[in-house]
């Protein structure tokens, strides 16, 4: 194999990973990323084809119309991370919150999807959470799209007061997709609690983050 060959497998490749992954990080499903280094060059046209630019809402759970009192959203997807992030909102404004909405974000691909299997499996989880917290304020609503974006445009749609969010480790997947916690912060245009709390040690840890002390 000459040195222009592999040059050209390099580029191939390069160009399909970084194409899968703008796919991933516009909120499809992670497999696309398989695809598109096979594809390489010839995955772009599809990339902009099925990249969408608006989340959209799964489903008919309508989140609680303001009534004056303190909303909050949750974002939530079953991870330990994310429960720990119910877990404080419900610990710190339970008693005072009067709309306190869990949220989920799946995939285009998955809202697309003929089965629902991820869909169902999201409602189902969130039920239970919500049902869980108790609360007769408490809602939840299932949406598509890229994660820390949709968040970010339903409480800023629909009001909210406060943005919580739970915060995952360094991992490969962070590194190259980025943190949702963070783009959070970056992006919202309301107030956001960040929730870390370390396997190893007992209660809520906090981190500062911009205007944001947690």
């Amino acid at each position: 194999m000459d040195e222009r060959t592999v040059i050209t497998a390099l580029l191939w490749i390069a160009l399909g990973l970084g194409t899968g992954f703008w796919m991933v990080r516009r909120g499809h499903d992670h497999r696309w990323v398989y695809l598109a280094v096979l594809l390489g060059p010839l995955f772009v046209p599809i990339a902009v084809e099925r990249v969408r630019n608006r989340p959209i809402v799964v489903g008919d759970h309508p989140v609680p119309v303001p009534n004056g009192g303190l909303r909050v959203l949750v974002g939530y997807d079953g991870s330990p991370e994310s429960r720990d992030a119910v877990a404080a909102a419900e610990r710190l404004f339970g008693s005072s919150a009067s709309t306190l909405v869990l949220a989920q974000v799946v995939s285009y691909d998955a809202a697309e999807d003929e089965s629902h299997a991820d869909v169902d499996d999201a409602r189902h989880g969130l039920a239970e959470a919500v049902a869980a917290l108790g609360a007769p304020g408490a809602a939840f609503e299932v949406l598509a799209g890229p994660p820390a974006e949709t968040l970010c445009k339903l409480a800023y749609e629909q009001d909210m007061d406060l943005l919580v969010v739970g915060r995952r480790g360094r991992g490969l997947s962070q590194r190259v997709l980025g943190s949702v916690a963070e783009r959070v912060v970056k992006d919202a245009r309301l107030p956001v609690l960040v929730v870390h709390v370390p396997g190893a040690q007992p209660g809520l840890q906090g981190r500062k983050t911009r205007g944001v002390a947690v």
